[in-house]
């Protein structure tokens, strides 16, 4: 039998440069908290890299490691490079930094409505506005990204409830 699933209501896509390291831990960190608010269901979420050079490969071991000490899985995120497309499936395209929300709206096409920010946008109270890339850094850079999206997801939550009528 078969599981109904409704059509996504808004997709949300996050993006970093290599798509190992900073997106697939929002992705992850996000869709456990929209799976526990109860809007999961109702969402297209995903991530991608400006850059993604290894195409299909797994999220640095690094990210994986910090992510499920806190009790995300992001295992099963596969790198992939944003595309074109990508404009008409989601409503949030989130950049982890201001160097990838440069790309997006480079590529961004003209009638595209949704929103494309600085992830760290739905954090006000943040002490910066980037997530660093923590690909050269120590064990410190991965967790430092894990609390910064932990921030972020506290107030996207809210805005795709309301963007899906759930609020």
């Amino acid at each position: 039998m078969r599981l109904f699933r409704p059509k996504p209501r808004a997709g949300v896509l996050f993006v970093c440069m290599g798509n190992i390291c900073r997106s697939p831990t929002a992705e992850g960190v996000f869709r456990h908290h929209a799976r526990a608010a109860g809007i999961e269901r109702y969402l297209r979420i995903d991530s991608a890299g400006t850059h993604a050079s290894l195409p299909n490969v797994p999220p640095d071991p690094r990210s994986v490691a910090a992510a499920a000490r806190r009790q995300y899985d992001i295992t099963r995120v596969r790198a992939r490079r944003i595309q074109p497309k990508d404009f008409e499936k989601f409503d949030f395209v989130l950049a982890t930094d201001a160097k990838v929300l440069s790309a997006l709206e480079a590529i961004r096409p003209p009638a595209f409505t949704g929103r494309i920010a600085l992830l760290l946008d739905f954090a006000p109270d943040a002490a910066v506005r980037e997530v660093p890339d923590p690909y050269y850094g120590g064990p410190e850079g991965f967790e430092l990204v894990l609390d910064l999206v932990e921030q972020a997801v506290r107030g996207l939550v809210p805005a795709v409830r309301r963007k899906i009528g759930a609020a």
